[in-house]
């Protein structure tokens, strides 16, 4: 569980980077010429959010001190915060939500498996909240990689889109979905930040990927979403792929991730395809 001097820090470096990315026009002040550091000033969004600026700088900078929910509200305003971005400052500076007390699930039941194989040829997996994956059918081997095979500390969602080179060729746009996935990763796993599996995929991912060193510090947050991917993969060529994402009801730290074929590029026969060369390729 992160203490309060981690969600202090957390809540410091969010606020920073926040600010660095208004600039005075975007909140109705002068430019007032050429500025050594990106964004506004602590003293102009003091001044913007009608608070203190000693105040502000003191939470800035990590301090104890407490934060009523009228001036976050008006900070969110002032950053134009999303609604997962909102969430996370109120999160952060007032409560921290304390992590399960029980282990993370690593394993499911055979109903679940069942559910996942009854997709057919969808891929579909099951992921736990450190985002490492548990279980998938076959279909997810056929589209992304045989899950089976690789290392259990590399069936992880973000670790396997910042390290798995097959993920940079597969996906059309990998800059794109990279960036989404990080943003929500971190909005749905700050309740983790003082878990000592959250501080070692971080610090693990900021040494093995450059891009992951340089994207983390924005402390970019999205909600998660049903999105689309196009992907080029190697036997088939173009899939475009809707995913949806369900709570597991019987174990409520689980969720099930399914990829629907879109229209596009004639997935679904593609789709299907794979799976019949899969199937020749074992009848040999």
């Amino acid at each position: 569980m992160m203490n309060d001097q981690e969600r202090r820090q957390e809540l410091a470096h969010f606020l920073r980077t926040r600010r660095e990315r208004l600039s005075p026009e975007a909140v109705g002040l002068p430019t007032g010429g050429r500025r050594r550091t990106p964004g506004l000033r602590r003293e102009e969004l003091a001044f913007v959010a009608g608070i203190g600026v000693t105040w502000y700088t003191r939470l800035e900078q990590g301090r104890d001190i407490t934060v009523s929910p009228q001036i976050l509200e008006s900070l969110a305003k002032v950053f134009d915060l999303n609604a997962a971005e909102r969430n996370h400052l109120f999160v952060l500076a007032r409560e921290q939500v304390p992590a399960d007390p029980h282990p993370l699930t690593d394993i499911i039941s055979p109903a679940l498996q069942r559910i996942l194989d009854t997709m057919g040829v969808y891929p579909a997996y099951i992921a736990n909240p450190s985002w490492d994956i548990v279980a998938w059918n076959q279909a997810m081997c056929r589209v992304y990689t045989d899950f089976s095979i690789l290392p259990i500390h590399e069936r992880n969602i973000l670790r396997f889109m910042f390290t798995n080179p097959k993920q940079r060729s597969l996906l059309v746009d990998w800059e794109k979905e990279a960036q989404g996935l990080l943003a929500v990763f971190r909005a749905s796993t700050e309740r983790y930040v003082g878990e000592s599996w959250f501080k070692a995929l971080v610090a693990d991912l900021q040494q093995s990927s450059p891009e992951f060193q340089a994207w983390w510090p924005r402390h970019d947050i999205q909600a998660a979403h049903a999105s689309s991917k196009e992907l080029n993969h190697p036997l088939v060529g173009k899939l475009a792929l809707q995913s949806s994402s369900f709570q597991v009801m019987d174990a409520p730290d689980l969720r099930m991730v399914i990829y629907t074929a879109l229209p596009e590029a004639n997935t679904e026969q593609k789709l299907a395809q794979l799976a019949k060369a899969r199937e020749v390729q074992f009848a040999g």
